[in-house]
């Protein structure tokens, strides 16, 4: 774990592995097909296009130049964020590396004053549905979907985060 560096800053090239990484994994783990590689590559570019310093950040995961995990911060408005392309390659599972960038997030997520959080996965996701269940999201919204080459039931998980209030 001490020798994967996490990168904040997109740089050339990291578009594609992001997206490669999505496809072919999600592809060998669950079937999808490349109706989901595209949705990727399409909200992924949206993403990179529409990105506002200061309320969108990345973590780049590497490890001797390949990508090993990686996840994002989504404005939706000043006060609503969206967890976006969260993402371990499989050899660096069970290390650490998901609960540090999750960890990242949810600091940042709070420093960054969002008031609400939002996800969308797939129930073949089980791991990760249990990575944010246990982060305080609550399933609110499950549909069914043939987006990506195979049925699946899409699910919407929330999370509202507090503060305290300042006494004076």
């Amino acid at each position: 774990m001490d020798e994967i560096f996490i990168r904040r800053i997109l740089i050339p090239g990291d578009i594609g592995r992001i997206i490669h990484l999505h496809g072919k994994l999600y592809h060998e783990e669950f079937g999808f097909g490349l109706g989901f590689e595209q949705y990727v590559a399409e909200s992924f570019a949206d993403f990179v296009g529409n990105f506002k310093e200061g309320l969108d950040r990345v973590w780049i995961c590497e490890y001797q130049d390949q990508l090993a995990g990686f996840i994002s911060l989504v404005h939706r408005d000043q006060y609503l964020g969206q967890l976006r392309y969260f993402i371990i390659s499989p050899e660096f599972r069970g290390i650490g590396l998901g609960k540090k960038l999750t960890t990242e997030f949810m600091l940042t997520a709070r420093e960054k004053k969002y008031q609400n959080i939002y996800l969308w996965t797939t129930t073949p996701l089980t791991k990760a549905a249990s990575i944010y269940q246990k982060l305080g999201f609550k399933l609110v919204l499950e549909q069914e979907s043939y987006s990506f080459g195979l049925p699946l039931i899409e699910q919407k998980f929330e999370l509202t985060l507090t503060y305290p209030t300042s006494y004076t």
